[in-house]
């Protein structure tokens, strides 16, 4: 039973972002910040969907993030990457962005990211 649970909560959060998706779009003034959180690992990236290029990326397994993330917790990771993400972002002149939580809830580390994100100087 437990693993017919894990496939439905799956497939309630691809259904949940399918659904978000329909009104969030990333254009040119406004990219779109899309986040994914697996089990381990936190991933971000500002995309320009008009021309379908990300702009900025950072993730928990990026060489200057993985050597900063050792011993910390998820949060933590998450609130670094934010911060990080945000600062790449600043100095490539991005400073408004949307946020796609990529079905999530809005808490618990994708939280922490956007609020990390947004103390660096980001604008949602």
């Amino acid at each position: 039973m437990d693993a017919m649970a894990n496939v439905d909560s799956r497939l309630a959060r691809k259904v949940r972002h399918r659904r978000v998706r329909r009104k969030i779009i990333g254009a040119v003034l406004r990219p779109r910040l899309c986040v994914f959180r697996s089990l381990n690992h936190i991933y971000a990236q500002i995309i320009d969907d008009s021309r379908g290029q990300t702009l900025v990326s950072m993730s928990t397994l990026d060489p200057e993030v993985r050597d900063k993330v050792g011993g910390m917790v998820k949060v933590k990771k998450a609130e670094l990457v934010g911060s990080m993400l945000a600062q790449k972002a600043l100095d490539k002149r991005i400073n408004c962005v949307v946020f796609d939580r990529g079905g999530h809830k809005y808490h618990g580390r994708i939280k922490a990211l956007a609020d990390a994100a947004r103390k660096t100087g980001l604008e949602f």
